[in-house]
């Protein structure tokens, strides 16, 4: 069994994702990283990016398709990475989308829109979460992380240095740019931080 820490990263091919398995490579300790992403092909080449940019680096970057909407899929990945390891020591729970300006495309309802905002940001996190719990008590020294959004913070609602916090013009209906379902879910996602340190405080 490898003595590298084994890291799981949702969403890990772009964006604050893909930036924590470069921060971890740049780290003198190794790592086997797990790169998870939907689309295989792209989170096989963001793992050929780090690789190419620390090739001299000990640690480890390897892909896992995932998709946190899919229940099947989590479980698939659950399996890859169960079958290779036996454990995980690091969960990233990055994986997540801003979905509101589809509504204003036209190309979802409300209704959809803020179903999806729920699924992905919200609801996906805590199954792959409730999945992967095994594994993490596996390990010797498990780290469970989740990755919100500034957003989603009530301590600064007051905060009118931040657009989304004006009060639009009266009138209806409101036209001013707004991110309510991303917010919510956010927002949501931190609530069930506070239940995960709840549940496993005691194992």
């Amino acid at each position: 069994m490898t003595k590298n820490s084994i890291v799981f990263i949702t969403g890990a091919n772009t964006g604050l994702g893909l930036e924590t398995v470069k921060a971890l490579f740049r780290s003198s300790r190794p790592y086997t990283t797990y790169l998870g992403g939907r689309p295989l092909e792209k989170v096989d080449a963001a793992a050929r990016t780090v690789r190419a940019e620390f090739p001299e680096n000990a640690s480890v970057a390897a892909t896992v398709q995932v998709d946190i909407e899919d229940d099947e899929s989590i479980h698939s990945a659950f399996e890859h990475v169960a079958s290779q390891y036996g454990r995980v020591d690091v969960l990233i729970n990055n994986a997540g989308g801003q979905f509101d300006q589809q509504l204003f495309r036209g190309t979802m309802t409300m209704r959809e829109m803020w179903n999806k905002s729920w699924n992905v940001n919200t609801t996906g996190t805590h199954i792959l979460t409730h999945k992967f719990a095994h594994l993490l008590l596996k390990s010797s020294d498990p780290r469970l992380l989740f990755i919100t959004s500034g957003t989603s913070t009530l301590t600064e609602r007051d905060n009118l240095a931040l657009k989304m916090n004006h009060s639009p013009p009266k009138g209806w209906p409101k036209q001013s740019p707004s991110v309510p379902a991303y917010r919510a879910s956010k927002t949501g996602v931190n609530m069930m931080i506070r239940e995960w340190a709840r549940v496993l405080k005691t194992v």
